[in-house]
């Protein structure tokens, strides 16, 4: 599980694709890991498949490449990168699992103050989810909902995010990792009576 609060961006040094999938090169220096941990990059529960001193190695199965930005990465681009969170950490953000729901497209990025303000379009099945003043993730970001309007919601981003995380370079157009709050998932889930 993680928080959606970023560690540290790393750069991609390689992203070679095959027909069952791509193997993802993350350079990350001071980022400590070992083989067989999970790291979420943009958002995503990958595990480190290599470790090196400086960055790690994952593979990206084709389901991965087909609902995630994973598969539009190229040499030198920045990931957000989160470990887990651990048990006996401080919990900020909100519970993030690293599964992502789907796309999202980037409609508007306007300043706001010292910030800015980011509108999203969401994928129709994934509206319902989408709150005001609820979470959501965001190529792996824990952000607040500010505003709705059917299929589209608005994010406040504070300059931190943006100098930290790869918001900053987001522009109109970007898709971006959407996860919704899972809390949402389950009420839904409880509530139509599922099979028990």
């Amino acid at each position: 599980m993680f928080t959606g609060i970023i560690e540290t961006m790393g750069r991609v040094e390689a992203a070679d694709k095959t027909a069952g999938g791509m193997r993802l090169s993350v350079g990350a220096p001071g980022l400590a890991l070992k083989m067989g941990d999970s790291i979420a990059v943009n958002g995503v529960c990958l595990t480190a498949v290599d470790v090196r001193d400086g960055g790690f190695d994952a593979d990206v199965v084709l389901e991965t490449l087909s609902k995630t930005n994973l598969g539009e990465l190229d040499i030198g681009t920045g990931v957000n990168l989160e470990r887990p969170v651990a048990a006996v950490g401080r919990f900020d953000g909100h519970i993030v699992q690293g599964h992502v729901d789907g796309l999202g497209r980037i409609v508007s990025v306007e300043e706001e103050g010292d910030g800015k303000r980011m509108r999203v379009r969401s994928p129709r099945n994934l509206s319902k989810y989408i709150a005001s003043k609820g979470s959501i993730s965001l190529d792996g970001i824990s952000l607040t909902v500010a505003a709705v309007a059917g299929d589209e919601f608005e994010v406040a981003i504070i300059p931190h995010t943006l100098n930290n995380t790869t918001l900053g370079i987001r522009t109109q157009g970007s898709r971006v990792n959407l996860e919704v709050d899972v809390i949402a998932k389950y009420v839904e889930r409880m509530m139509s009576g599922g099979p028990r």
